[in-house]
This record gives structure tokens, C-alpha cells and sequence, in this order.
């Protein structure tokens, strides 16, 4: 009988656990100088399924995350950043990605940096 009611509270732990949310905390750092950057980088993580929260600073560049590891990844979540212009640690956006952004959203330009300081 204990034999039983042991194997039966262990099948039963393991199916909760398993069925519990898996969400994952993270940051990285993206680039970006402005507030129609922070939209856009926040949109494009939003995007992603799976993504429950995604808040970029402006004045650190951090993107702080929380998503669902079973469905999404810390890299293609920077992957789908980069596809809308924005550079991150890991992944730097294509050169048509980059040109398609606003004058006033091109980190990569000095002139463009020093304006919004």
C-alpha cells in the first residue's frame, strides 16, 4: 500500500512540474539612440512567441526579457531584433535592415548619436 500512495505522489509531482510555466529572465544589449528605436526593438520582442515582457532603455541599451523557454530562444529573440535594424552583442543587423530605419534612428552615425545626447 505505501508502495502504491509513494508512486502515486511521485506521478503526481511530476505531472505538475512538468506542466508549470518555464519562464526565463534575461537582458542583452542592443543598440539604439532614441524613442522610435526603443519602440521598435520592444515590437519586434513582442513579436516573438513567447515573449511575455520585453523593456528597452534607452540610456543603457539594456532589453530586459521575460519569456518562455519551450517556445522561444535568447537568440532568436536577438535574431528578430536585428532583422528590424538593431544591433545587438551577438547578431548585427543586415546593411538593408540598418538603411531602412529613420535618419534620426542611425546609432551607427556619430552626428546622429551626438544629436541625441
Amino acid at each position: 500500500m505505501k508502495t502504491i500512495l509513494l508512486t502515486l505522489t511521485m506521478l503526481f509531482t511530476g505531472a505538475i512540474s512538468y506542466g508549470q510555466n518555464k519562464s526565463a529572465k534575461a537582458s542583452i544589449e542592443v543598440d539604439g539612440v532614441c524613442v522610435m528605436c526603443k519602440k521598435r526593438i520592444e515590437k519586434a520582442c513582442l513579436k516573438t512567441k513567447g515573449v511575455k515582457f520585453a523593456s528597452w532603455n534607452l540610456e543603457t541599451h539594456e532589453l530586459k526579457l521575460i519569456f518562455d523557454e519551450n517556445k522561444t530562444s535568447l537568440n532568436e529573440i536577438a535574431s528578430n531584433v536585428t532583422d528590424v535594424g538593431h544591433d545587438t552583442k551577438s547578431f548585427i543587423a543586415s546593411k538593408e535592415a540598418y538603411e531602412s530605419l529613420d535618419p534620426c534612428c542611425k546609432y551607427r552615425d556619430e552626428a546622429v548619436v551626438e544629436d541625441h545626447e
